[in-house]
C-alpha cells in the first residue's frame, strides 16, 4: 500500500505548494520539548550579594558567587566576586577569585585577581597571580589537584598553624635549662628593682 518513498514524495509535494518559507518548517522534524528549563546547559548560576548562606555548594555548571558562604563549593567553574566571602574549601576545574576566600582551594586552573584576599593553601595545575593580591598560605603544583589523593598529600605535607605554640627545644643539662629560664624572663632595664637609666 503506502511506502517511504510514497509518503515522502506527498510531502515534498505540499511543501512545494506551500511555498519556500513553510516548506523549511516542513522540512526540519519536530524538535522535543524540554521538560524544565534548570536542565539547559550553559546557563551559569548567579548568588548574588545579599545573599549568606551556611553549607555546602554542589554543581556541575558555573557559579557566579557574589555572597557570604560558611561551607564548601565544588562547582565546575567558579568566580568569586569583590564583596564575595567564602568560608570553607573551594573544589574547582577553573576559579577565578576577586574577593574573600578563607580556606583551601584545588582547581586545575586557578586565577587570583588583585582584589583577591585568600588565607589558605592552593593546589593547582596552573596559577595566575595579579599585582595586589593578598595571599598566606602554601602553595603546590599539581598534575591532578582535583584526585583525593592529592588533596591529602596536600593537606598531609601543611605546616602547624600560625596558633601552634612553637615547638620547645629539647636540654640536656641544668646549664640549657637556666639560659632557657633567663631568655624567658623579663629583661633586667624592666625589673622593677633596678632603674631603666642606670
Amino acid at each position: 500500500m503506502f511506502s517511504k518513498a510514497k509518503a515522502k514524495h506527498q510531502q515534498e509535494e505540499k511543501s512545494r505548494q506551500a511555498g519556500p518559507e513553510t516548506a523549511q518548517v516542513a522540512a526540519t522534524p519536530p524538535q522535543p520539548k524540554r521538560s524544565s528549563p534548570m536542565k539547559t546547559a550553559g546557563v551559569p548560576s548567579i548568588i548574588s550579594a545579599d545573599v549568606v548562606m551556611r553549607g555546602n555548594i554542589n554543581s556541575s555548571g558555573e557559579i557566579q558567587f557574589d555572597g557570604s558562604l560558611e561551607g564548601d563549593i565544588k562547582a565546575s567553574s567558579l568566580i568569586i566576586g569583590e564583596k564575595a566571602s567564602v568560608k570553607g574549601e573551594v573544589v574547582c576545574e577553573t576559579v577565578m577569585v576577586r574577593g574573600r576566600v578563607e580556606g583551601g582551594i584545588r582547581a586545575k586552573s586557578v586565577s587570583l585577581a588583585s582584589t583577591a584576599h585568600i588565607q589558605g593553601d592552593i593546589l593547582h595545575s596552573s596559577l595566575s597571580v595579579e599585582s595586589g593580591a593578598h595571599f598566606e598560605g602554601n602553595c603546590r603544583h599539581s598534575d591532578d589537584p582535583l584526585s583525593e589523593a592529592a588533596a591529602k598529600d596536600f593537606r598531609k605535607a601543611r605546616p602547624t598553624g600560625v596558633g601552634a605554640p612553637a615547638p620547645r627545644p629539647m636540654t640536656t643539662g641544668p646549664e640549657e635549662e637556666a639560659n632557657l629560664r633567663a631568655a624567658n624572663e623579663t629583661p633586667s632595664f624592666l625589673s622593677q628593682n633596678r632603674s631603666p637609666l642606670r
